[in-house]
């Protein structure tokens, strides 16, 4: 055991196995695991679902007034939470839906606070250790339900063959695991004991072998990025800074590379991944979705009012792609639509200033937490290209977002 894991091990701040647990459960539900294709298999609204929350609320406030020490020293964390509620609350007065509205920036609003308490609390290489923890058990859940329940487990119409676990759909299944492997090449990385080196690689072979059987391209490339650049920053601190300059240019260069032979090959290479040039009709929902997006451009339809059955956005858009489309499967195009410029402005100062904090604090905190944040800040972002995952209440994705903001901005107690 290295001397640091040992002085965490010590530390008497460090979560209890009662709130790891609770941190996990938590975790769970804001991935849509298990209740979610039980109780809504068809993805309707039901009350089941909405009751399940308002327990949730109590215990994220039970965790923080129990942390309520750490909560106040997270105080940077909370100014940029505050202004994204307060700019989704004010949508409210021009939403098309005021009351659903506010009740899902109360959503926001509330599992940002529990994000904020995971990026306090979780400090150093435990957040990793948690993520590793949870996503292995929801991968081996998964691959339960694929070989022993395949017909709950399996895509059996749309994606026939392809596995989706506990979840509704394949892309759920893989990013969720991508999540799990990145956490546990975080926890490799950091040098930590016997224990979690056993943790890890369990995850490692878990959750690969469950990515792999979701067929998710978004989530396999998720996955070699985050470990891509956990290794890379490993090799750096071991080979040292001569190493680091010349993987620095050999990645402008394939960048420069891939940019140009994207320009000139696109289709082809989209046949490569098993897709066709409108990335199975997402084009036409892009254009589709901005024509609409031009009629608000500055401050939207209101927060999660632009999706709703029956409204007008919505309709429009099933008029011009012919399908109930459910999202834009587009970060930055969904949030435009909803706050307009004045939200995509405000979501993108945060991720600037998260990923200068993230850069400054590599040789610090990045070393002690395995180089986790770097590789979910990639991983997020990328995913954000392809889903609807900025600004999003109730969401995993945009929680470990805002986890590793909070963690970066918080000041360091480390000696």
């Amino acid at each position: 055991m290295t001397g640091a894991t040992a002085l965490s091990r010590r530390d008497p701040d460090a979560p209890t196995l009662w709130e790891q647990a609770a941190a996990g459960l938590i975790l769970t539900l804001l991935s849509g695991a298990l209740l979610g294709p039980i109780f809504a298999p068809q993805q309707q609204e039901t009350p089941v679902l909405r009751l399940i929350w308002p327990p949730i609320y109590l215990v994220i406030l039970g965790l923080i007034g129990f942390r309520a020490r750490r909560m106040a020293a997270a105080w940077p964390a909370f100014i940029p939470l505050l202004l994204m509620v307060v700019m989704a609350l004010a949508s409210s007065l021009w939403s098309q839906a005021p009351d659903v509205t506010e009740r899902r920036v109360l959503a926001l609003g509330l599992t940002g606070i529990f994000a904020v308490y995971l990026g306090a609390v979780f400090r150093g290489i435990a957040l990793p250790r948690l993520l590793t923890a949870t996503f292995l058990a929801l991968g081996i859940g998964s691959l339960i339900a694929v070989f022993i329940f395949p017909g709950f487990g399996i895509h059996h119409e749309a994606n026939a063959g392809m596995w989706r676990g506990v979840w509704y759909e394949k892309n759920q299944l893989g990013m969720v695991m991508a999540v799990g492997l990145i956490g546990a090449s975080a926890l490799l990385a950091a040098q930590t004991d016997v224990k979690d080196r056993r943790l890890a690689l369990a995850a490692l072979a878990v959750c690969t072998l469950a990515l792999l059987g979701s067929q998710s391209k978004t989530a396999l490339v998720m996955a070699v990025l985050g470990g891509g650049l956990v290794l890379l920053c490993r090799l750096v601190r071991r080979l040292g800074p001569v190493f680091g300059v010349i993987a620095v240019w050999c990645m402008g260069v394939a960048l420069v590379g891939g940019l140009w032979a994207w320009s000139e090959f696109s289709v082809e290479i989209l046949a490569l991944f098993g897709k066709d040039p409108s990335l199975t009709g997402r084009t036409e929902i892009w254009d589709a979705i901005g024509r609409m997006a031009e009629r608000r451009p500055w401050l939207g339809y209101g927060y999660s009012a632009f999706w709703l059955p029956h409204s007008e956005p919505m309709e429009w858009i099933r008029h011009e792609t012919g399908w109930r489309v459910p999202s834009a499967h587009q970060g930055w195009l969904d949030l435009r639509a909803e706050l307009g410029w004045a939200g995509v402005s405000l979501v993108g100062v945060v991720v600037a200033v998260t990923a200068a904090a993230v850069l400054m604090r590599l040789s610090g905190l990045g070393r002690r937490e395995g180089y986790w944040s770097l590789a979910w800040l990639a991983a997020f972002l990328l995913l954000s290209l392809s889903e609807s995952v900025l600004m999003r209440h109730q969401d995993l994705p945009w929680t470990l977002f805002m986890a590793l903001m909070a963690r970066n901005l918080i000041p360091d107690r480390a000696p």
